[in-house]
């Protein structure tokens, strides 16, 4: 997916906001607090000599408008995907492996209705779509011992009520979080759009900000980090080692 401009221009406001508070020149600050260098397919090693990030920091040095600049090299790029790779996919429902014990829950809306994926009448589908990914994970020849997660999704109660308990216990605040999407994604639509409500409250908050301290207060939502046993999973979804996929591979 190819994200909109305006979650682009949002970063690039936030970066010259944090210029103003810190003094930081905005080479350091689009490097340090905006999620251009993954969304550039650059990695997570923010390097600032990594060539491509310095030909777009040459490109902003001499750009007329740095916005432009910005989306433009975005786009030329074609939206690189960036992240570990997805071992496997159950509706709206995807995991990542992390080392050899643990693995990432992602969420993506591929709801076609244009339903709010989360609407409580579609809780059993989601619900369903977990069970098949744990039935998955159970079966794999690696069996990871932990399951982990990071996103502002988990500030939703629509979302929350779709995960064991003993695993919500674990949330907690990740806070400067800057540079990763589980931050900035709750500006976007499911279509790569910002959404106007999310991003309006943003921008007044961040008008107001005097400190860098507070700058983690601009975002509507935080990003909550939880870790807890397979096992939760395997018996809140009632996954045992013979059960059969109800979902296709």
């Amino acid at each position: 997916m190819i994200y909109a401009k305006a979650f682009f221009d949002l970063q690039g406001v936030f970066a010259q906001k944090v210029t103003t508070l810190s003094g930081l020149p905005l080479s350091r600050a689009l490097l340090e607090y905006t999620n251009l260098y993954i969304r550039f397919g650059l990695g997570r090693d923010f390097d600032p000599a990594q060539p491509t990030w310095q030909d777009y920091i040459a490109g902003v040095r001499d750009a007329n408008d740095v916005a432009e600049w910005t989306y433009a090299f975005y786009v030329a790029r074609g939206g690189e995907p960036a992240g570990p790779p997805v071992v496997a996919t159950f509706g709206c429902f995807s995991y990542a492996r992390l080392g050899a014990d643990r693995i990432r829950l992602h969420f993506k809306n591929v709801e076609a209705s244009g339903v709010s994926p989360l609407v409580r009448e579609h809780s059993g589908r989601r619900m369903a779509e977990l069970a098949a990914l744990f039935e998955h994970v159970r079966r794999s020849a690696d069996q990871p011992r932990r399951v982990v997660g990071a996103s502002w999704l988990y500030n939703l109660e629509a979302y929350r009520r779709l995960f064991p308990p003993a695993y919500l216990a674990t949330a907690s605040v990740m806070p400067k979080r800057f540079r990763h999407m589980p931050l900035w994604g709750q500006f976007l639509d499911r279509h790569g759009a910002v959404k106007e409500q999310m991003t309006r409250r943003f921008l007044e908050r961040l008008e107001r900000q005097s400190t860098m301290d507070g700058l983690d207060q601009c975002f509507p939502l935080p990003v909550l980090s939880l870790d807890a046993s397979v096992q939760h999973f395997y018996d809140f979804f009632d996954v045992s080692a013979s059960a059969r996929l109800r979902w296709p591979l």
